[in-house]
């Protein structure tokens, strides 16, 4: 036996009250309902699993294209195509449930009665552990404002959703909030449990030839390496506008970009588009976590959450 064993790292963290095996998490709408990536994703290697948006009734999405490659990125325009929560309650959340990861339900709402109906529903649901708000949602009765653009509607539907359900509600902020700090704050308040970003940030892309969009919606949400600089800044400035748990997302490709997430204040990631591009990336991300950690003498993963050197700090 080596006189100097190495010693093992920690990577539990505890988000909103729930304890995951690891901080990496399954980014919602990139991993479908949980169970799909069986035989090709690590699922010992996730520490939780967000699924596929769900509002109250099924949706059929945009029309194709709704996909378009672009550099160091994706856009997409799937336009939240879902099964309705009856069905996912019926059919999808039965195979997932005893997957391993910590499951927690993604919800969408076109309205204040649509987020706190879907939350009383999942409160009672088994094996669901938490609760993602995408609030990135148009409000169909204020014209189709994204409810998370406004620090006052985005409180408003967390409220709802606090008051719907006993389990943790982790609001996910659009980037197109012109005061994400605000935003944080009046959430906060509001009844969140932790906070979740960034969601895409809305863009296009035309061909030049045909002088026609490259999506049948025009405009859809780009994710991806391209823009995971400006993820991690938004992280930074809500991790300081905040007391709540941080889970940081936008362009992670492997460990380098989760312990930036981390130092930036983040206690958790999510991993979405690169489910995509190598579903095998949970084991190499988390195998080459673990040796970040031992190389830099770090016992357990949280102690990197925040510990950014800043500059004249002497760190």
């Amino acid at each position: 036996m080596s006189p100097n064993p190495t010693p093992e790292v920690d990577l539990g963290v505890e988000v909103a009250g729930l304890r995951l095996a690891s901080p990496l998490i399954a980014a919602s709408g990139t991993f479908g309902y949980g169970d799909e990536y069986q035989g090709v994703a690590d699922y010992g290697a996730i520490g939780a699993i967000s699924a596929k948006g769900l509002y109250l009734e099924p949706r059929p999405g945009c029309p194709p294209p709704r996909i378009w490659e672009t550099p160091s990125g994706m856009l997409n325009a799937i336009g939240l195509q879902e099964v309705g929560i009856r069905r996912f309650l019926k059919e999808k959340l039965p195979k997932i449930r005893d997957l391993g990861p910590t499951l927690i339900a993604n919800i969408c709402g076109s309205s204040l009665e649509e987020y706190g109906e879907l939350a009383r529903i999942l409160d009672d649901a088994e094996g669901v552990a938490g609760i993602e708000v995408n609030i990135s949602c148009p409000n169909v009765a204020e014209g189709g404002i994204e409810f998370g653009r406004d620090p006052d509607m985005a409180a408003r539907a967390v409220a709802v959703v606090r008051r719907g359900t006993r389990l943790p509600v982790i609001p996910k902020l659009s980037p197109s909030a012109g005061d994400l700090p605000q935003v944080t704050r009046r959430v906060e308040e509001a009844g969140a449990d932790a906070i979740s970003l960034i969601n895409t940030i809305p863009a296009m892309a035309i061909d030049a030839e045909t002088r026609r969009p490259r999506l049948a919606n025009i405009i859809g949400g780009l994710s991806g390496p391209a823009i995971r600089p400006i993820a991690v800044r938004m992280v930074w400035q809500v991790a300081r506008a905040t007391r709540l748990p941080v889970i940081g997302m936008g362009g992670i490709t492997g460990a380098a970009d989760v312990v930036e997430f981390l130092l930036a204040g983040a206690t958790a990631v999510q991993i979405g588009t690169m489910n995509f591009v190598d579903p095998g990336i949970w084991k190499r991300t988390r195998n080459d976590l673990i040796a970040y950690c031992r190389r830099h003498q770090v016992l357990a993963v949280r102690e990197l959450t925040g510990a950014l050197a800043l500059p004249g700090s002497g760190a």
